[in-house]
């Protein structure tokens, strides 16, 4: 036993000096080795993945553009708007009333190399006489892609047109308006409004429609003064026309003007509509506009 003991004693320096390079070598190795996910977790060394790296490579030319969606209108959460409207002669006649329900984010497939995101609004919207008495109530829903809001085109349906329809099936085909962030004066704007399909059990009955269309941006910005501020607005002139199709060889349709004036960031400030002999109808302002929570 006290041979077997001198003998590890005498070993000892030699294996002080083997131990160093051996370890050398070992790390050597393991730096040369890819690392395991786990591995890669647990090390204490920072080691770059590869798609990391692969984009660190690339010229700040190539990197994708920010394609950061806000909202339709920088509306909020619970965002009240308040539109007082008038008679042509400026008597009130009642108020529009909307808000903000929910909020929410998502993506949009324009084609198939090409999908960007798509903030919507859902809104309630009421019509209410001057004695606060609900006209009407929809729900509306207001979008936002890239650098262009949109207002659901339902909100152009003419109630009054269906009065005639109770009871019928109603089958509802709206078409967004688009209102650029950044208007370019005398640019025209795309048509839009709603349709609606007027049907029984067995048969189609008519087609009722209010289609805003020959949009054009014709001044601006402006200041324009209302109940809930002043804003910079730009000035949309277009066609407004609502009618009623039984069938293709009979129709009842009504055109008249109507202004439009939109602060970008905020929607539309002021309405004014237009009867067919060019005499002020109707305005629709915005009155309030809170910050929702």
């Amino acid at each position: 036993m006290s041979y077997v003991c001198g003998a590890i004693t005498d070993l000892l320096p030699l294996l002080s000096m083997l131990i160093p390079p051996i370890r050398t070598v070992l790390l050597a190795q393991a730096m040369l080795l890819p690392l395991t996910a786990t591995q890669a977790q647990n090390s204490t060394i920072a080691v770059p993945t590869t798609s990391a790296t692969s984009q660190a490579l690339i010229p700040d030319a190539a990197q994708p553009a920010s394609t950061e969606a806000v909202s339709p209108f920088n509306m909020a959460d619970n965002m009240e708007l308040t539109y007082r409207v008038l008679s042509g002669n400026g008597k009130p006649v009642g108020e529009l009333r909307q808000r903000v329900v929910t909020l929410a984010l998502k993506e949009r497939e324009e084609s198939k190399k090409r999908i960007v995101p798509e903030y919507t609004a859902s809104l309630k919207s009421g019509r209410y006489n001057t004695r606060n008495g609900l006209l009407h109530l929809q729900d509306l829903t207001f979008r936002t892609r890239r650098d262009t809001s949109f207002t659901d085109g339902l909100a152009e349906l003419n109630t009054d047109a269906l009065r005639s329809f109770r009871d019928r099936k109603l089958v509802y085909n709206p078409t967004p308006l688009a209102w650029p962030n950044a208007p370019t004066v005398g640019s025209t704007l795309p048509p839009g409004g709603i349709s609606v399909q007027v049907s029984s059990s067995v048969v189609s009955i008519a087609t009722v429609s209010t289609t805003i269309r020959k949009r054009k941006v014709v001044s601006g910005p402006t200041p324009l003064k209302t109940p809930a501020g002043t804003f910079s607005c730009y000035k949309v002139e277009s066609a407004r026309e609502s009618a009623t199709v039984p069938r293709p060889d009979m129709a009842i349709r009504t055109n008249v003007k109507q202004v439009d004036f939109y602060a970008p960031g905020v929607g539309i400030v002021r309405t004014e509509i237009y009867n067919k002999n060019g005499k002020l109808d109707e305005v629709r302002e915005l009155a309030a506009r809170n910050a929702g929570k």
